[in-house]
């Protein structure tokens, strides 16, 4: 007796959905990036923690940075976060609220920096820098060309750290922040054919992650606690955040995960692929 295996080519579906709505229009056009198989055993479950569906940040340049870099980036970045394509992607994460992103001004810091920057470093430096007017947002640290990041000894950007995120408590406040260094040549995540391109692509990574799963850096301070697991937000119990996973199941091809998309405003933007739970892999971004 032979058998046969029918091939499911569309998404298997666990809800209804009102025809002819958005809903079902997100869910019909969401498709797997090219280059990836889906892993649905990977999937992100909500653990309990806090999640910002509402996001807010600022950029900080540290040292010298050119004009024109700046300008690209801040516009870049700031064209994919507020993306209704791109955000959507995010909005299966968030059923009761909006995802939205609102962009503060940047700024330049021009303090001494060290060659090498350590978490140390970096929460000495937000704790310095937040300012009441911050109200909530996101700093994101941005290290100049030659300055090497450092998470601790045996991960550093000379070999392979693009950047991270985390949190510091400061007078009843947590902030939230995310630093990045300036990806060229041997030095953190190289993709794109300039180097604020690669750092736009690793912010944007990092800023899903603090949207999804905030307080990571209080669950690894827990430890083994009980509580710990409860302070993370939406993560992969066997995989990660969501921007980490897209990056693993590249296998080396990281040209599979950083992509320059169109946006719904014009023009482009350098981005990561996100996880999505209704594909079971990175998703493919709208061509607009």
């Amino acid at each position: 007796m032979t058998t046969q295996t029918r091939r499911i080519t569309e998404q298997p579906l666990n809800l209804v959905l009102r025809p002819d709505s958005p809903a079902e229009a997100a869910f019909k056009s969401a498709v797997l990036a090219p280059g990836f198989e889906p892993a649905p055993g990977l999937a992100l479950e909500y653990l309990g923690g806090r999640t910002l569906a509402r996001l807010a940040y600022r950029l900080v340049y540290l040292g010298r940075w050119q004009a024109a870099e700046r300008r690209d980036l801040d516009r870049a970045l700031a064209g994919a976060m507020v993306d209704p394509g791109l955000n959507e992607i995010l909005a299966q994460y968030f059923p009761d609220a909006p995802v939205t992103a609102t962009v503060k001004a940047s700024s330049v810091h021009r303090g001494a920096l060290p060659r090498r920057a350590d978490k140390q470093f970096v929460e000495a430096l937000v704790s310095q820098i937040a300012d009441a007017g911050d109200d909530g947002a996101t700093i994101c640290v941005l290290l100049p060309r030659g300055a090497v990041l450092v998470e601790r000894e045996d991960v550093t950007s000379e070999n392979g750290l693009g950047g991270f995120h985390g949190s510091v408590h400061l007078r009843g406040t947590t902030v939230y922040y995310a630093v990045a260094v300036y990806s060229e040549g041997s030095n953190g995540i190289v993709a794109f054919d300039a180097p604020w391109k690669n750092v736009c692509a690793t912010l944007y990574h990092e800023l899903q992650e603090v949207r999804t799963d905030p307080d990571v850096e209080d669950a690894i301070r827990a430890g083994r606690a009980p509580a710990a697991t409860r302070m993370l937000g939406w993560y992969s119990p066997h995989g990660g955040e969501i921007g980490d996973i897209p990056i693993a199941e590249s296998h080396g091809d990281i040209h599979l995960a950083m992509k320059e998309v169109p946006l719904a405003a014009g023009g482009t933007a350098p981005v990561q692929l996100m996880w999505s739970n209704r594909v079971g892999g990175p998703e493919a971004p709208p061509s607009n």
